[in-house]
């Protein structure tokens, strides 16, 4: 019974790293995505579209949750801060929206 749990352990570990060693570079560039995504599209949301704060944290809702979402209205610019990455976006104008920032190295 221990061989066969043991075999059974050993299959699913080799098969775990044959899928994650192909998408390494995938997998590493994921954590920037979640707070990027959510400073960009709550800035669109927000100035952009002119919804109101609260419903603009719903939209942007994800299954990973953020750990920072800070808005400053005065000058239009959202930081948002997901597994341990910070991004800053910016309303820009009517005419370009908004655009991301990139990583801060430390945020309000």
């Amino acid at each position: 019974m221990r061989r066969r749990h043991a075999l059974l352990l050993g299959s699913a570990v080799l098969l775990v790293v044959a899928v994650v060693w192909p998408n390494r570079a995938h997998l590493a560039a994921f954590p920037d995505i979640i707070g990027a995504y959510s400073a960009k599209e709550y800035c669109s949301c927000r100035y952009v579209s002119g919804n109101p704060a609260d419903y603009c944290q719903v939209y942007i809702r994800q299954y990973i949750p953020i750990d920072l979402l800070h808005d400053e209205p005065a000058s239009r610019t959202v930081t948002a801060r997901g597994l341990g990455r910070t991004h800053s976006a910016a309303w820009l104008g009517p005419r370009e929206g908004c655009r991301l920032l990139g990583e801060t190295s430390s945020a309000p």
